[in-house]
């Protein structure tokens, strides 16, 4: 078990200091979305462009401690090129991972396939500090405003 922990502790890492879509869209993005943690003073900023489809690009720009920098950079591989409903989705199972339920309140723990998660599956062991939750779940929870736009666009749409 300890050889799974180092693997997850070197994928956090390599994501804080190698954070993946990093930075603002050139092209002004369709939606963009701040979220800010209060009690350890993460912050960060949620850029989606977004094709009536597919999420074409997301960055992600702010500052915090490692677990939310590489939850941000996880966050935006996962659900680039993705369909919002595939987005919700994966924002579901990442927060089960977490033992939370859809609203973010501490759930029962579920099953999940690792091998699904990919590299997402490195969070996992944030679960079991509470305090540090806030963190992995800053992007998510910025990240599920857009979509939560997003899906008032379509169903809007759709009337």
């Amino acid at each position: 078990m300890q050889g799974l922990e180092d693997l997850y502790r070197e994928i956090i890492l390599d994501h804080y200091k190698n954070p993946r879509n990093s930075g603002t869209l050139e092209v002004p993005p369709a939606h963009q979305a701040d979220g800010y943690n209060p009690l350890c003073g993460d912050e960060i900023s949620i850029y989606v462009n977004y094709d009536g489809e597919r999420i074409t690009d997301i960055k992600n720009s702010g500052q915090g401690c490692s677990i939310s920098r590489s939850s941000a950079s996880l966050m935006t591989n996962a659900v680039k090129g993705k369909t919002i409903a595939e987005a919700r989705e994966t924002i579901k199972t990442f927060k089960r991972l977490l033992l939370l339920d859809e609203e973010g309140e501490k759930s029962e723990p579920v099953e999940i396939d690792l091998r699904k998660l990919g590299e997402l599956a490195a969070l996992q062991g944030v679960s079991k500090f509470p305090a540090r939750i806030k963190c992995a779940t800053l992007a998510w929870n910025t990240f599920t405003q857009i979509v939560d736009e997003l899906d008032l666009q379509i169903d809007g749409a759709n009337d």
